[in-house]
């Protein structure tokens, strides 16, 4: 089992810049799968980011919506994941959480394939 625990939130303007990071319970290294998601009222949850441990599998992969403004990586010792996000749109509202799911040669796909999430941190992005 691993813990997680988001932090990092809080309110910008658009344009600005926040980081999010995601602290693991434990090492998480070359045996997880993490990834960010966020979910905006009324919506459902979208993946926003993930990054792999094996570079065969895409080691870092992005929605379409944040590709060259949102960063994703995670420290040498696998405990913190962490998200960049530079030049925030208000679309990009939401509460934002971290996921996990142990390596088995491939990384979830879906949503309901991560069995670890953290409580969620949100993000607010005013106009």
């Amino acid at each position: 089992q691993v813990q997680l625990a988001e932090s990092g939130g809080g309110s910008v303007q658009a344009g600005g810049s926040l980081r999010l990071s995601c602290a693991a319970s434990r090492y998480t290294g070359n045996r997880y799968c993490m990834a960010w998601f966020r979910q905006s009222e009324g919506k459902e949850r979208e993946e926003v980011a993930r990054i792999s441990p094996d570079s065969s599998d895409g080691r870092t992969t992005y929605a379409d919506s944040v590709k060259g403004r949102f960063t994703v990586s995670k420290d040498n010792a696998g405990n913190t994941l962490t998200l960049d996000m530079n030049n925030l749109k208000p679309e990009d509202s939401g509460m934002y959480f971290c996921a996990a799911e142990e390596y088995l040669g491939y990384c979830p796909r879906e949503v309901g394939g991560f069995g670890h999430w953290g409580q969620g941190t949100q993000v607010t992005v005013s106009s």
